[in-house]
């Protein structure tokens, strides 16, 4: 006869704890941060919105303000989701917080994942045709196996 306890169910204590998201205003982005937002309300999840800001050293070296309009990127995308935020926060209730990176949009969204210590990670579909043969952000974060990655269209 052994001294073990019955097993007890835990309510709320499995899944992910954090839902990384990769936006950098396009639509297909901005999907993906709804959607993760539903998952990060559902699973009482914290939702990692992450915006990459290129580094573009050719467009600097001839004098453009490459970090000031990446910058402006950023603040509108921190504006948009305060009032999406906003606008649902009377119905739902999601934890967020914004994070910003540099460098190429795959390595800043390992980097943030790694970082954030990301459960789960949610981009979207790459809007642009060249990626189908050269590999897109998200089949690049898909191979890499870290982190279950759902890829919205």
């Amino acid at each position: 006869m052994t001294d073990q306890q019955p097993s007890r169910f835990e309510r709320g204590t499995d899944g992910p704890k954090v839902i990384m998201v990769g936006v950098d205003g396009s639509e297909s982005s901005l999907r993906a941060a709804a959607y993760a937002g539903g998952l990060a309300r559902r699973q009482h999840a914290l939702l990692a919105v992450v915006y990459v800001q290129p580094v573009m050293a050719a467009g600097a070296s001839m004098g453009a303000p490459v970090a000031e309009t990446t910058d402006e990127i950023a603040e509108g995308i921190v504006a948009q989701i305060r009032e999406a935020a906003e606008r649902v926060k009377d119905t739902f209730e999601v934890r967020w917080q914004f994070h910003t990176f540099r460098g190429d949009p795959y390595g800043g969204l390992v980097k943030a994942a790694d970082e954030l210590k990301a459960d789960a990670v949610v981009v979207g579909a790459s809007e642009q045709a060249g990626h189908r043969f050269v590999g897109s952000v998200a089949v690049r974060l898909v191979k890499a196996g870290r982190w279950p990655v759902t890829v919205v269209p």
